[in-house]
């Protein structure tokens, strides 16, 4: 892709992608080569959100390339990466490529769910172009419920959008996708006035209308009864210059079969499903190949050749039942893919979550504290408040392992977790409670100053020595000593840390079961 050759700038790749996302047409190996090319360049610049974009294209050609299982997993980890970045204009993205997954699938109700968070997900910088695409997945998910008027309103959102960036090209699609959802939902006049439409402004592009849209045209045309207007809207279909498709190419083609059979030319009709025909053996389009067996069956009794007509049907009968379990198939593995990524990503969460947390108590740990103790410092530094640090002991805590079981000593543990973290939560609305290691503990205290923290530190205290020991320990008493330093500077963890074991050295050295703590200049 040579303008990615040239323009290797994040403003660059990103502006590349927003035409790719936008005007995608129907060259999928040409988008694979584009999308790939971008997610090299982002890649070497290190833009992590323009290289999963760059994926949602690739995985979105594969998928229309038949891959669907393919592309939903890579199209559910983008949107887990998404959310753990707290990226929303990505999650729309996410959400917009899942809601045609779960339309291949079937499952209207689940696209039309991802189609409505795409659209509120969206970025409100988003350009009218993007957002209008959006509107129209949406409206195509709704017009699949059933929910028709509220269809229409997406779509005429979606019209004015185009209009307002004067941008034909997409309001011919706006209108094409109308067409069709209106003839979907057996509203054919709707259709056929949506269809009118479509006129000038085709004329105002100056080109014919696409296969695809012929094809819409063509289909509303027969609904009404319109043979010979059908006919002549798809006739010159194999000639178009027009980029398309093959499957488009052989939906219209047997359209105009389909077409031409009711009209009463039965030998053009078979000419033009013949090569319907030929076009779906040579790129297996297995789908409409079953159409078109139902077609040839519908032929043969039109010209009067009945016994031909049922073998052709049955041949059509066996193909569907055939067709239909392979799409179960499919369905049901590109569902089971989708599951077991679901699955592996909650599994990672879940695993991430226990290895920052302590299996015996409960509490965070040392991990913990040293991945997320220098943000609760950096921010009490840039918003001047204070923070507080107390490391709790327990008090002769080898004589009740010692003396009562090492069984007993975890309980002991355990108990004094719970005291610490119910007292915690009524100090502080934010802070932890974390188990730095053996009976040793930290109490985290965001806005507690340094004159404030004795009174916190000593509920904390007493909390734990009024505790009902007698049934877990008898006549052993369960006391804690508490070390603590409180700052809102630019102190370093490690000194703070330091300052907090020494007053802990100091309370024990003082007796035990007592606070000290070491304030610091604000």
């Amino acid at each position: 892709m040579s303008a990615v050759g040239s323009e290797v700038g994040a403003d660059a790749l990103a502006r590349l992608l927003d035409d790719l996302e936008a005007y995608q047409g129907h060259d999928i190996e040409a988008n694979l080569a584009s999308a790939t090319a971008i997610e090299q360049a982002a890649r070497e610049g290190g833009d992590v959100v323009l290289q999963l974009r760059a994926r949602l294209v690739q995985a979105d050609m594969a998928q229309r390339n038949g891959d669907r299982g393919g592309a939903a997993q890579v199209f559910l980890e983008v949107q887990r990466r998404a959310q753990d970045m707290q990226a929303p204009a990505l999650l729309a993205r996410s959400h917009f490529h899942l809601a045609l997954t779960y339309s291949y699938l079937g499952d209207h109700a689940a696209s039309l769910e991802h189609a409505i968070s795409a659209v509120e997900q969206l970025d409100d910088q988003a350009s009218p172009g993007l957002r209008l695409m959006y509107l129209i997945r949406l409206a195509n998910a709704l017009g699949d419920v059933g929910s028709i008027d509220a269809a229409r309103e997406r779509y005429l959102q979606a019209e004015r959008l185009a209009t307002s960036i004067n941008d034909l090209t997409r309001r011919l699609l706006v209108l094409n996708n109308r067409a069709y959802t209106e003839f979907e939902a057996g509203e054919l006049a709707a259709a056929a006035a949506v269809v009118e439409r479509m006129h000038p402004v085709a004329a105002a592009l100056g080109r014919d209308f696409l296969i695809v849209e012929r094809d819409t045209i063509a289909n509303i045309q027969i609904g009404l009864g319109e043979y010979a207007a059908a006919e002549r809207t798809l006739l010159s279909v194999t000639d178009s210059p027009l980029w398309y498709e093959v499957h488009d190419l052989a939906e219209a083609t047997l359209t105009l079969a389909g077409a031409q059979r009711r009209l009463g030319a039965l030998d053009r009709a078979q000419r033009s499903l013949d090569r319907a025909r030929t076009l779906c053996e040579e790129r297996e389009l297995t789908g409409v190949r079953v159409r078109v067996m139902a077609e040839q069956a519908e032929l043969h009794a039109a010209t009067g050749a009945f016994e031909q007509a049922f073998a052709e049907y049955k041949r059509y009968h066996a193909a569907g039942e055939e067709l239909r379990s392979a799409q179960q198939e499919a369905r049901a593995h590109t569902r089971q893919v989708m599951f077991e990524t679901a699955q592996a990503r909650d599994d990672a969460r879940r695993y991430r979550e226990q290895a920052l947390r302590d299996p015996l108590t409960g509490l965070r740990n040392r991990r913990y504290v040293d991945d997320h103790l220098p943000a609760a410092a950096a921010l009490a530094a840039e918003t001047r408040s204070p923070l507080t640090l107390a490391l709790v002991d327990v008090d002769h805590f080898k004589r009740i392992n010692d003396t009562l079981s090492h069984d007993v000593g975890d309980e002991v543990l355990v108990a004094v977790a719970q005291v610490l973290t119910s007292v915690q939560q009524t100090v502080a609305d934010s802070g932890f409670v974390a188990r730095m290691g053996g009976e040793e503990f930290l109490v985290v205290l965001p806005g507690v100053a340094g004159g404030q923290a004795a009174g916190p530190l000593e509920a904390l205290r007493r909390a734990v020595a009024a505790h009902r020991w007698a049934p877990l320990t008898g006549e052993l008493p369960v006391t804690v000593s508490i070390g603590a330093t409180t700052t809102a500077g630019d102190d370093a963890l490690t000194a703070l840390l330091a300052d907090a074991d020494r007053m802990l050295y100091a309370a024990k050295r003082g007796g035990r079961d007592r606070v000290m703590v070491l304030p610091r200049a604000v």
